[in-house]
């Protein structure tokens, strides 16, 4: 979960690079309860890791460069 559309797609860029993940990550924005405007809006970086590869530590290391934060489903 990333603060803005900007550092979702710097993220999603990086995530590749990082970790190795070939599918492109998804971008999905979240719209705060009751809020239409943009600049209210947090956004998420869908990463598949359905093997479990991926370790959550650095994710969380990774999502608090751009002063976001790891969710799980």
């Amino acid at each position: 979960m990333l603060p803005d559309r900007d550092a979702a797609e710097e993220a999603a860029e990086a995530v590749g690079e990082r970790f190795g993940v070939t599918e492109e990550p998804q971008l999905v924005r979240d719209a705060l309860a009751g809020e239409d405007d943009a600049e209210d809006a947090q956004w998420l970086v869908v990463v598949e890791d359905a093997e479990g590869r991926l370790d959550a530590g650095a994710l969380d290391a990774f999502a608090g460069e751009w002063d976001g934060w790891r969710e799980e489903p």
